[in-house]
Order: structure tokens, then sequence, then C-alpha cells
């Protein structure tokens, strides 16, 4: 293992005024954003979708680096050029999402366990001459009655433990990503409550599987109140409870928080990241991963013609640019509109 290439990309990875776009949608996922535009999710639309994405002009100035599918990280732009060496060209780095989703864990009903540690080494040596230089591995805790249980907390973290150490043997930066779904009716305190409970868990693992910390990112959700909860906490409790949790759990030897959106808008997931970014100083960068709240607009302005190209490219290029405001706190809510 090269610590000192690990920690270079992980500290590449979430650099200053950049962050990650998360392009690692699955066969499934994918297909329900394309319903919404009305397009069939052939294997050709999708690689169609992601070169829209990916060669958006400006782009690379907020982009530090792109989460891929397995069949993304195989497809290749119009002129040939393979996606990862098209993106490291530009500037961004390439990665790959590894595990293999979600499934029910048996004898713990509404709770799940993330599968695909078998055969990984394996893939990792693959992806890793395919061009990948980092992996992500998502751990899902759902809030409800009765759970999480401390066992599925454990489960989950010792799986990420085990992803992250096969990643590092293969100078591979591991995104570790523990995701408190805010699904459900709980209050901000509940999520703040099992957020703490569960980076407790994982840090825990990560230190018994000697884990070099320098070396990955962590992809944390914001403490925030439950999709279906009566009362939503504003923007500025987001923002000062996300981080009051993070600087109890988070050790400052990790270069950077990379957050998800988990279901936020896209103007809510940005204000909070510029938030969190204004109540400075932080032991460590904070920035984005977006997957939806980077893309949605951009793939309704693009709408799989080819003729509006352009306008999703620009509406990319736009939502990506305040992120990276975000990341040093000079987003403003006033910026939409002005923009628009």
């Amino acid at each position: 293992m090269n610590l000192t290439e690990l920690a270079r990309t992980a500290q590449a990875m979430v650099a200053k005024g950049k962050g990650l776009l998360a392009a690692d949608e699955s066969g499934g996922t994918i297909k329900k954003r394309f319903d919404v535009i009305r397009l069939d999710s052939t294997e050709e639309h999708r690689r169609a979708y992601r070169e829209m994405l990916f060669t958006a002009p400006g782009a690379a100035e907020a982009v530090s680096a792109v989460i891929l599918f397995d069949e993304t990280i195989r497809q290749k732009t119009r002129d040939g050029t393979p996606f990862p060496q098209y993106l490291t060209k530009q500037g961004m780095i390439p990665g790959i999402k590894v595990d293999l989703g979600a499934k029910p864990l048996a004898g713990f009903p509404g709770e799940t366990i993330t599968e695909g540690l078998d055969g990984l080494r394996e893939r990792l040596i693959e992806y890793r001459g395919l061009g990948a230089r980092f992996a992500k591995w998502r751990a899902v805790i759902d809030i409800g009655a009765g759970i999480p249980t401390a066992f599925a907390i454990r489960a989950n973290a010792h799986a990420l433990a085990r992803y992250a150490a096969l990643c590092q043997e293969n100078d591979i930066v591991p995104i570790v990503e523990p995701e408190v779904l805010m699904d459900g009716a709980h209050t901000i305190e509940r999520c703040a409550e099992v957020t703490e409970e569960v980076l407790a868990t994982v840090f825990g693992a990560l230190f018994e599987q000697r884990i070099q910390l320098e070396g990955m990112v962590l992809k944390p959700n914001m403490v925030i109140s439950g999709k279906k909860a009566a009362t939503q906490a504003p923007p500025q409790t987001v923002a000062e409870e996300t981080l009051r949790v993070l600087k109890r759990h988070v050790p400052p030897a990790v270069p950077g928080i990379a957050f998800l959106s988990g279901g936020q808008s896209p103007a809510e997931a940005t204000l909070h990241l510029s938030l969190m970014n204004r109540m400075g100083p932080l032991p460590w960068t904070l920035t984005f991963s977006y997957g939806r709240a980077l893309q949605d607009t951009a793939l309704k302005a693009w709408g799989g013609a080819a003729a509006n190209l352009a306008a999703g490219q620009k509406e990319f290029a736009r939502r990506a640019r305040f992120n990276g405001l975000a990341t040093t706190g000079r987003y403003a809510p006033e910026m939409e509109s002005q923009a628009a």
C-alpha cells in the first residue's frame, strides 16, 4: 500500500472549490430517472447521457472526481476515448462504485446489509487497470420503529471496513458511505442520535481494520429532519447539528467529508453545504458528492434529445458551479434566480 499516493489522491478529491459527481446510478435507478423524461434506458442512451455530463464546458472547474458504474467505466466518448481516460485528461479523477447493493438483513425485518465483498479483491485489481483511482461502498441505515438495531449498524460498519482495507491494499482510495436515510417521520434530534452511533461504530471498525485515515474520504448524510416529519428543521439548524455530530466522531486525519444529498432538493443540498463552510475553521474539507442534486435539472433540460445537448450541459455546469461556491461558503440562494 502506497500511503503517499492514497493521501495525495484523497486530497485531490476534496480540493477546495470542487466536489464529486456521483454518476454511478445502477440500472434500476437510471431507468427511474429516464422514465421521468420518457426516455428508454438503453446502453447507448445511458452512454450519451453520461457523455453529456462529462464533457460539459466548465464542469471540470467545479468537479474534482466522478464516481462511475461498472457499465460506465467500460464505455467511451463518441470519438472513442474511454471515459476514465477522458476524465483524467480533463483533471477529473475517475472512481468506481463497487458494492452490489443493500439486501435484506436476515433476521432483522426492515434492515439491510450491503453485499459485494466476495471477489472484491479481484474486481478492484481489474478496476485499477481500467483507470479507477478510488472506489465507493454505500451502507444504508433506516430509521423507524425499533430500528436501527445495534447489530445492523455493526454489521454494516464491519463490511465498510473490510471493503476499505481491500481498496487501500490495491492503492485505491475508499469512499466510506454510511447513509442514514432521511425517509420517515423522525425529528432532526433522532437523526443526530442515529448518525452519532453510526459514525462512532464505523470509525471503530475502520481502526480495527487498520485503515489509514489519511487515504480515505467519508461520504455521510447530513443531520436533517425525516422527509415526513411534521416540523422541518431550518437550514441553519441542519448545518449546526451536522457539524456538531461530525466534530465529535470524525478524526482530523480524514482529509475530507463529501456529503451525499440523500433526497434533498438541489438548492437545499447546496445551501446546507455553504452554511457549514461558513462556520470554520474545520479540521477537514467539507464538499459534495451529489448524484440527483447535481444532475436533476440537467437531465430535464437535455431530455434525451441531441438538440438539447448544450442546454443540458449548461444546466449541469451551473449546478456544479453553485456547489463549488458552497465548498467555500460563498453560495447564496438568490443566485438561483439570478442565473436562471
